[in-house]
């Protein structure tokens, strides 16, 4: 069977032309406020070693990246009560209702970053109002993925539905590609003292400005096709039905995306700071980390969608999944005794492109596992959970164990434990690939 290739899918018009809009379109709007969160994200955990500077300068070196990665983390405490408020609205109302609402509130979080003055101007109210600012943006985008994901899923057709949902994922690597550049020119175009005054504030000033275009882009959806037929008559008997009826499959999908995001947040976004603080290499090379893994991604995403398509998804990410975690700890230990930046480039494009590969598949396949009432709830509550737990911490929980126990190999050993869970859950998982959802 031979699979359609990037561009040729791209201008092929699937189930989302009986709701008047094309495939692309409803990738561009559907995926843009993904996109704007991963963004945010991706600036903070490459600007976390300055902002630690900024917002907690009593702290020593080390304890100011703890601090600074750990509320990185605390944004994502929010996030599963994001995933319930929204998912239900999604599920009572419609889908892009939903997409909107957390759209305009991940803004607000961002802008309130972007104009925050440090420790040094207003004191202890400073690091206290970046806590709140990343828990608005954790709730925010708490609802973002699970609500957008199932969209995706719901409007493409059964044959095509895991390469079209796969650039949720895919617009993920955009946004580290994207930031990743933005840091990377900021830190090489301006002095430290230019960038500690102001130029770290660029880029999530420029960020809230997704959020019109994204609006702009979602009203060309239409929304009365995406709230479900057979939903539940009120808000409190949707999250009833879930706990009760769907508990068994929110349970597998969140251990589904403990290894895909565990993953995501070592591979794509704390290897800079690792390169910086445990490699000492400058942060112009360490910030092409980013750029480089953002890039494997936004290309490996929909060849892991394509290739669930054709092959189905179980089989895809089985192996994915096990290749990245049988191989993710003797990639760290050939970084340490081969220190070289091609070394690094090397691995981490390895790495990335096994993990990009995996969430292409896995990507379509949660949506898959839950019935269309209550989809965007079950749904948004895993995966809020899973990326709570197991990667809004992530960076702080690795940073520590290195400090704890000297090995710099920490973050792998992290990273596999998380993914043998995940390969648990998939042994539960009904493989529904080509199925009418």
């Amino acid at each position: 069977m031979k699979s359609p290739s990037l561009s040729s899918s791209l201008n092929d018009v699937s189930q989302s032309a009986r709701h008047g809009v094309s495939t692309r379109g409803l990738i561009v709007a559907t995926t843009i406020g993904n996109a704007f969160e991963f963004f945010d994200l991706t600036v903070y955990s490459f600007f976390a070693v300055l902002l630690g500077k900024l917002f907690f300068p009593l702290a020593s070196s080390q304890q100011q990246l703890l601090l600074s990665v750990g509320t990185f983390g605390i944004g994502f405490i929010a996030r599963p009560l994001g995933g319930v408020l929204f998912g239900v609205l999604a599920d009572r109302f419609g889908r892009i209702t939903a997409m909107n609402l957390t759209l305009v509130t991940m803004a607000v979080g961002t802008g309130l970053i972007g104009v925050m003055p440090t420790y040094a101007q207003i004191g202890i109210a400073a690091p206290l109002a970046i806590v709140a600012a990343r828990l608005l943006q954790g709730f925010s985008a708490g609802g973002e993925v699970g609500v957008a994901t199932t969209l995706l899923a719901e409007r493409a057709s059964s044959a095509r539905r895991g390469y079209i949902t796969s650039w949720q994922f895919a617009s993920q690597g955009a946004a580290a590609l994207a930031g990743s550049l933005v840091g990377f020119l900021l830190s090489h175009y301006l002095d430290q003292a230019s960038l500690e005054a102001w130029g770290w504030r660029i880029p999530f000033l420029a960020g809230v400005l997704i959020a019109p275009l994204g609006l702009y882009l979602r009203s060309r959806l239409d929304d009365e096709a995406d709230t479900p037929a057979d939903a539940v008559a009120d808000s409190a008997g949707v999250l009833k039905t879930v706990l009760q009826r769907d508990w068994r499959l929110v349970l597998a999908a969140l251990f589904l995306v403990v290894g895909g995001t565990s993953a995501h947040f070592i591979v794509i976004y704390y290897m800079s700071t690792y390169a910086i603080k445990v490699l000492h290499l400058p942060m112009d090379a360490a910030l092409w980390c980013g750029i480089l893994a953002g890039a494997v991604m936004l290309v490996m995403s929909p060849v892991g969608g394509i290739w669930s398509d054709t092959f189905g998804r179980k089989r895809v990410a089985f192996i994915s999944r096990v290749l990245l975690t049988v191989l993710i700890l003797p990639g760290f230990y050939l970084i340490q005794h081969s220190p070289s930046i091609s070394t690094l480039y090397l691995v981490i494009c390895a790495l990335a492109a096994l993990h990009s590969i995996n969430a292409g598949a896995t990507g379509s396949m949660l949506p898959e596992m839950f019935p269309r009432g209550t989809r965007a709830t079950g749904l948004s509550i895993a995966y809020a959970a899973g990326v709570s737990i197991f990667g809004g911490f992530a960076q702080f929980i690795v940073t520590w164990l290195i400090q704890a126990t000297g090995n710099p190999a920490a973050p792998a050993w992290y990273v596999i434990v998380c993914g043998v869970l995940s390969l648990v859950a998939l042994l539960f998982v009904v493989d529904r690939t080509r199925q009418d959802i």
